[in-house]
């Protein structure tokens, strides 16, 4: 090898080197990790135990299988003791990995629904019963960061 060519392979060493340095010194000092999800629920007076219930038979059910199939992470159910008005009563927290595209969904649904021993027509009918006493006054969607260094 020629003088001139160690010279050369030195050179595009150090010139590869430089901006893979320089970009890892500017990095995030954080990666992100699951989605979290939060529905927001309101509650109408004296039904928290009947919505309780249902939380505790349906959709500890149905959580506990998004789980176990590797679908959820996690899953939390938090009360918003001081309630302001406007505010939900209740937070329905799920950790998740990612999203399932149109197919993996589909899939899903289908084994998600035998399952729960159900239809699309069952469930949404329960959903209106509820609906009586409860309003979901929305959703929140975020991402996670955790700390990389």
């Amino acid at each position: 090898m020629t003088k001139f060519s160690m010279t050369a392979l030195s050179a595009l060493a150090l010139a590869l080197a430089v901006p893979h340095a320089a970009v890892a010194q500017s990095a995030y000092p954080v990666d992100p990790a699951d989605y979290v999800e939060m529905g927001m629920i309101k509650i109408d007076d004296g039904h928290d135990l009947e919505y309780a219930n249902y939380l505790a038979q349906s959709w500890r059910k149905s959580q506990d299988y998004a789980k176990q199939q590797g679908w959820i992470s996690d899953y939390q159910i938090w009360a918003n003791s001081n309630a302001r008005d406007g505010e939900a009563d209740i937070y329905l927290v799920t950790w998740f990995p990612a999203f399932a595209d149109a197919a993996e969904g589909m899939r899903r649904n289908k084994l998600f629904l035998e399952h729960m021993k159900s239809t699309e027509a069952q469930m949404q009918a329960e959903s209106g019963k509820r609906a009586t006493y409860r309003k979901q006054m929305g959703s929140m969607l975020f991402r996670q960061m955790k700390w990389n260094r």
